[in-house]
């Protein structure tokens, strides 16, 4: 029987929501942690992209990296559009990940 993977292509943002930060990962609780702790120094520690807004599940991490790529090259609006979608309020997900 084959193994059960989980990845995750998500998106996070700063308090004012003003920049947004696409990642993809295997553990979506490990990696919000580590973006709320700031412990890891890149783009979004520099912008302080704490709040998790939005993110997909994936078992097979091309799957999940090939999503990150897509989102990536979207417009901002575009972006906006599907968050808003998922998650109008923009809430934190991270307390329910974590």
């Amino acid at each position: 029987m084959g193994r059960d993977y989980n990845f995750w292509t998500y998106v996070i943002t700063n308090k004012n929501h003003s920049v947004l930060y696409i990642g993809v990962t295997n553990s979506l609780s490990r990696r919000t942690w580590q973006h709320r702790e700031g412990d890891r120094p890149g783009f979004a520690a520099d912008y302080r992209c704490t709040k998790l807004i939005y993110y997909e599940w994936y078992r097979d991490i091309r799957d999940a990296i090939a999503r990150e790529s897509q989102l990536k090259k979207w417009s901002r609006a575009k972006k906006v559009t599907l968050i808003n979608r998922l998650n109008p309020s923009r809430r934190d997900l991270g307390a329910d990940v974590l």
